[in-house]
């Protein structure tokens, strides 16, 4: 069953951050909108069976997809085990997960694959060692690049590229991506660089990209312009099959309006907005507790009626 927020939005994938521990130290990370306040009581991060359970009761307000997020997923023991606890839920149509890159071996790609994971987003801002390192803070850019590929050898496609549009770092590079899309058949996604206090950000302020000038030189070149259902989202497809989305959630009301994503974070909160932390449900002390399924299915519903979009008209 389907059910929607108050602005009539259905809730059709959830976003579980299963660690906040990861092995880059990218310049922009915001910690899927997640920062821990010195107040905030240390939990452990949900176990396997815990978020199994968390992701078998949201079906009941229709969760149909769920994507494995962290800090680096592949960095949890058991990530494995999570993805095959999840593609085994009767109704769950997709699990995906977001890395890195750098854990991409062959063999991992083959156990995540097996295990059932349909598809995965490698995040890569540059093809140049250099400005790789500016970015991550260690040198893997060869293990990303291998690891793209060991991701198409194993199946897991389609592969989508997550690039964060940065000024002065890859701006000026886009069609260098455009060429590695083409070559590799990765789908290529540019996302806007986002801030939680545009009022006292330097660093979006010194880095922010407007992709206005960047969707128009796609508009002029695309063969045909699809518009997601998901958050708006437009999709380029080029003449020679090369395609390219470009995520746009600054100031964008039609993407908040479409927005059809529940968060969960690391350490068991329910988020029903990746741009707010003042609205967090604990879900993981109630599972802890061992209460029923209904109470489980009521804090989901309590997290949906929270929910608004950030951006409004």
């Amino acid at each position: 069953m389907e059910i929607c927020d108050r602005y009539g939005r259905t809730i059709v994938d959830i976003r579980v951050s299963i660690t906040q521990h990861c092995n880059l130290n990218c310049i922009y990370c915001h910690h899927e909108g997640y920062h821990e306040r010195s107040n905030s009581v240390k939990r452990a991060e949900m176990t396997a069976e815990e978020i199994q359970r968390l992701v078998s009761v949201s079906r009941r307000v229709g969760i149909k997809r769920v994507k494995i997020t962290g800090g680096e997923p592949l960095l949890r023991h058991d990530v494995f085990e999570i993805i095959s606890k999840l593609s085994k839920l009767k109704g769950i149509n997709e699990v995906s997960l977001v890395t890195n890159g750098v854990l991409l071996d062959q063999d991992t790609c083959d156990r995540l694959k097996y295990e059932g994971l349909k598809r995965i987003n490698i995040s890569l801002d540059t093809l140049d060692s250099q400005t790789y390192f500016d970015v991550t803070r260690k040198n893997m850019l060869t293990k990303v690049l291998d690891g793209i590929t060991h991701a198409q050898n194993s199946g897991l496609n389609p592969i989508k590229i997550n690039t964060v549009l940065l000024k002065g770092i890859n701006d000026t590079r886009i069609r260098e991506f455009i060429e590695f899309a083409k070559k590799t058949g990765v789908i290529l996604q540019l996302i806007e660089l986002m801030t939680f206090d545009e009022n006292n950000d330097t660093f979006f302020n010194r880095y922010h990209v407007d992709p206005s000038p960047i969707e128009e030189v796609l508009e002029g070149i695309a063969k045909h312009i699809e518009v997601r259902q998901m958050q708006q989202r437009k999709r380029y497809h080029l003449n020679d099959g090369t395609v390219i989305e470009i995520v746009r959630p600054m100031h964008n009301s039609a993407f908040c309006a479409n927005c059809k994503r529940l968060r969960v974070t690391s350490d068991g909160h329910l988020k029903p907005c990746l741009m707010r932390e003042d609205n967090l449900i604990d879900i993981i002390t109630p599972i802890r507790r061992n209460v029923s399924d209904e109470e489980i299915y009521q804090l989901l519903l309590q997290a949906i009626a929270l929910r608004e979009p950030f951006f409004k008209e």
